[in-house]
């Protein structure tokens, strides 16, 4: 079963000292070392960013990876993100990071794993 969590702050990002929410969003997964991929695009993958989501997950039991639209892991996005257990979407330019998604197709990828979802939203 398929679930969507959304959140507006919060987590690694913006708590550190508050991992409450995250471990929360690990939990969710069926998986006891779940795959967890963040998607940086709207912060124009910042490596800060970045930095921390893996300073945070590299301590859970999870696998953590990134994927960056402008040095991306390989061409098959669709294959990259369906062995994921979950995808976390980092804040930042909703615009760009659109633009960008539509470019690569991300937009349709992620389109249809929400429409696998029993609890998908808009």
């Amino acid at each position: 079963m398929r679930q969507i969590i959304a959140l507006g702050g919060g987590g690694f990002s913006m708590e550190p000292d508050n991992p409450l929410l995250d471990l929360y969003i690990l939990k969710q997964a069926k998986n006891t070392k779940p795959k967890i991929c963040f998607i940086p695009t709207a912060s124009g993958d910042s490596d800060n960013y970045i930095t921390r989501f893996y300073d945070f997950f590299n301590e859970q039991n999870c696998e953590p990876s990134h994927l960056s639209l402008f040095k991306p892991p390989t061409r098959n996005l669709e294959s990259f993100i369906l062995e994921k257990d979950i995808i976390y979407v980092g804040g930042g330019n909703t615009k760009n990071l659109l633009v960008l998604w539509k470019e690569w197709g991300l937009d349709v990828v992620l389109t249809d794993l929400r429409k696998k979802s029993p609890y998908s939203s808009v």
